[in-house]
This record gives C-alpha cells, structure tokens and sequence, in this order.
C-alpha cells in the first residue's frame, strides 16, 4: 500500500515513474497492478537474486516511451502486465514499439503478463487477473531465456 497525500497535487501527463531502480528486468504496470508487481519484484530480488525496475507508467495516453526505452536498453528484458486482456491490450502497443525502438538491446523476447482472453464473472476475479505468482514466472523465465 501507497501513502495518498492528502494535500492538492498533480501528476503530469506521459509521464512514468521508476517505483524501484534495477539492472536484469524491466518490469512495467500501471494502476492497481503495481502493487501486485512490487511484491513480485522483491520476491524475484529474495529469491532469485534478479534485480526488477519497476515503472509505474501512470498514463497511458499519451505514454512515457523514453522512460521506458531507457529502461528497456539497460536490463535488456521487459515484462508487461495489465488487467486487460492479453489480446488488444494496451501492453501489445508496449512490446510492439520497445520491439521495434530497442531490438538490439534485447536479451529475452518481450512479455505480457495479463488477462485471459475470455469473459468472466467477478466471482473469479482473483483466478483472471495477473498475480504476483504469475508475474514472478515471467521474470524467471525471461532471466533464464
């Protein structure tokens, strides 16, 4: 959980936040998914040693590509993990563009981690959305590509 200022504040548009510095993976989400990505960041620092940065891209339009090819060149991996679904979500626009902007800095091809692609009642919410689990595999598999 994150502290909320309760003092009037902006945040400015296109612009991400590095939630946590790393040098292996880059790790990016946005809105609730964060927290479900920093557990699973530490959890790959505790238990496999990886080093996660960690962006909270805030907006996603218009989206910070800088930041995140900045990123994206250093570690040379990159996972991306939303509540949408995997199909036409917002992460395939990501992959595609670091893809195409950071190729030859690649070590592993680029993830998503994300929804199913199939309807479902809020009942298994906690079954369909990404989970720290779920994140944690695809930084061990990246890192072990």
């Amino acid at each position: 959980q994150e502290v909320v200022n309760p003092d009037y504040y902006t945040l400015p548009l296109g612009k991400a936040r590095v939630v946590i510095e790393g040098t292996d993976v880059t790790v990016v989400g946005w809105g609730g998914q964060v927290n479900v990505l920093q557990k699973a960041v530490e959890r790959a620092e505790r238990e496999l040693g990886v080093s996660c940065e960690l962006i909270d891209l805030r907006t996603i339009m218009p989206w910070d590509q800088e930041t995140l090819e900045a990123s994206v060149r250093k570690t040379g991996r990159l996972i991306v993990s939303h509540e949408e679904n995997v199909t036409g979500g917002f992460g395939a626009e990501i992959c595609s563009t670091l893809a195409e902007t950071c190729f030859l800095s690649l070590q592993s091809p680029p993830k998503r981690v994300c929804g199913y692609d199939t309807p479902f009642p809020l009942a298994h919410e906690k079954y369909y959305l990404p989970s720290e689990a779920k994140v944690f595999e695809a930084i061990r598999n990246s890192v072990q590509f």
